[in-house]
């Protein structure tokens, strides 16, 4: 195995295509397995470096194309965008102006057709969280982000607020037993799911090398504000939803993909960071083009870690529920650190939202706020304005390191107790005082959704206590 060459050999040489990188792998497996490890990845060293000395070789000249199409292009800086494209900003007094300025940098990407920002923005990286940016034909990984496919998933279950406080216990113990949080931390059985069956992880050597780590955090979730609660749901009468008006018993989560999705964001970002020929303070928003194969290949893997965070979602919920003996009766979720391709002002655009919720015309959608505040449950109005979207959620008003310079422990307790929250884990940093009013963010974006229920939280996971 010491001997066996794997995508990080080739990225330590900067080879970061995936069409080349298993090419190589293909020619020296076949031609030249006599070889060493090291014989291998000085021969391609070279045929990198002076691929002309090679083009005319029958087997080595195949490798030498990739590098020679590579070497001859020109590398003039790329122009930016010098002309205004249109941002659409909502609930602008919400926002800071370093999300403000950090959308503006963005757009001068001369890709970008059009912009908005939702009420709950805050700096984030590549994009500010809640930026929405349309470009055409091309993707930008790190406008997406690293945990691709976060997303939400609300379960919704025919029993009463009764029942619930009857067995609270019980309650309590199904997501201490049955959830996992946090980098190495994973489901103590093994999740069956038929996502691992299929046939794609063969298509690129990176999601063949991922499978193995995608079995084994099946079901877990990450750190951070990922959680899992149970709490109680009203609603209203909605044709969407296909519920009768009333309370309900609910289970919310919150987490994305996972170290399968991160692994695939690194690779690709790095991948069209070291293509780009964007300024260097801009490098990290390279793009790939979708009618390349690198592009191809990002948005086969995207979609991918997209299912994976939904199988993840499926056996939280499964899992849970099953501890308490609940079965669903409607299930609301959605996206909301991803790319799709939608119909912007009549042409087909790739839409990136970062931390932000699809409002498509009647699209379902879940936005939450603090581990005390009730969450939303909303129907898209498909506005144009916002690219068809809103925000994913309250929004961050102090950094973890502002939140825990200004508050304690114990008025993060007397909040909880105020707000009859049972928290299991939770970090400082995570309180409600880190967060925006998520009622006052959802003022500002009456014209992006319809307030359709509400999800009161009651008991909360989050992954850890210090």
């Amino acid at each position: 195995m010491a001997n066996k060459l794997r995508s990080k050999d080739f990225n330590q040489l900067e080879i970061f295509s995936n069409q080349t990188i298993s090419l190589s792998m293909s020619i020296m497996k076949k031609h030249y397995k006599w070889n060493k490890k090291e014989e291998h990845l000085n021969l391609i060293k070279n045929i990198k470096q002076n691929p002309e000395a090679y083009i005319d070789d029958k087997i080595l000249g195949i490798i030498a194309k990739e590098f020679y199409q590579t070497e001859t292009k020109e590398d003039v800086p790329i122009a930016l965008n010098s002309k205004e494209v249109e941002l659409n900003v909502f609930g602008r007094p919400l926002i800071k102006s370093n999300a403000y300025q950090q959308m503006k940098t963005a757009m001068t990407l001369p890709i970008v057709q059009k912009a908005a920002l939702m009420p709950d923005s805050h700096l984030g990286y590549g994009l500010p969280i809640g930026g929405v940016l349309a470009t055409e034909n091309t993707v930008i990984p790190y406008a997406i982000g690293m945990d691709i496919g976060c997303r939400m998933s609300l379960t919704i279950y025919d029993t009463t607020e009764r029942f619930f406080k009857m067995h609270e216990h019980k309650f309590k113990k199904s997501i201490i037993n049955h959830t996992a949080f946090g980098l190495a931390k994973v489901i103590d059985h093994a999740q069956e799911h038929e996502f691992l069956d299929r046939d794609v992880f063969h298509q690129t050597p990176l999601l063949k090398r991922l499978k193995s780590k995608a079995a084994r955090q099946l079901g877990s979730s990450g750190s951070g504000n990922h959680f899992v609660e149970w709490g109680l749901v009203e609603i209203k009468d909605d044709e969407q939803v296909g519920l009768a008006a009333g309370k309900y018993v609910g289970l919310l989560a919150h987490s994305g993909s996972r170290g399968f999705g991160a692994s695939i964001a690194k690779f690709y970002s790095e991948l069209a960071s070291h293509q780009s020929r964007l300024p260097h303070k801009m490098r990290h928003l390279g793009w790939l083009d979708l009618n390349q194969d690198d592009g191809r290949e990002y948005w086969m893997s995207m979609n991918l870690a997209g299912d994976y965070a939904r199988a993840c979602h499926d056996q939280i919920h499964k899992n849970v529920a099953k501890a308490v003996g609940l079965k669903p009766i409607c299930k609301i979720e959605n996206h909301h650190n991803f790319a799709w391709k939608e119909t912007v002002d009549g042409r087909e655009m790739i839409v990136h939202r970062k931390g932000s919720t699809p409002a498509g015309k009647n699209v379902l959608g879940i936005i939450p706020g603090s581990m005390t505040d009730p969450g939303f449950i909303v129907k898209g109005k498909g506005n144009d304005a916002s690219i068809s979207s809103a925000s994913h959620g309250a929004g961050r008003k102090h950094s973890r390191k502002e939140t825990v310079s200004r508050n304690t422990k114990s008025e993060m307790r007397k909040q909880l107790k105020q707000h009859n929250i049972t928290l299991i884990g939770g970090a400082l940093d995570e309180s409600p005082f880190a967060y925006k009013k998520l009622e006052q963010v959802m003022s500002y974006q009456s014209e992006l959704v319809e307030t359709i229920g509400k999800f009161f939280p009651r008991i909360v996971r989050m992954d850890r206590d210090k």
